[in-house]
């Protein structure tokens, strides 16, 4: 199955609340850290919530 590598570029300071549950469900908790996750809807899904603090990595 195919992996999809996720790297948080910006602070999650003054962000609401569901969106650092979000950051910590998929196990993002400092800057500059990069998970590898399966690639499928629900990664997906969480990745578009926070897509403006974090960057798909190839």
């Amino acid at each position: 199955m195919a992996t999809i590598k996720i790297k948080q570029v910006r602070s999650r300071i003054n962000c609401p609340k569901d969106q650092k549950k979000t950051l910590d469900a998929l196990g993002l908790k400092k800057l500059n850290r990069v998970v590898e996750h399966p690639d499928n809807l629900a990664i997906r899904g969480m990745v578009a919530k926070v897509h403006h603090l974090v960057s798909i990595v190839e």
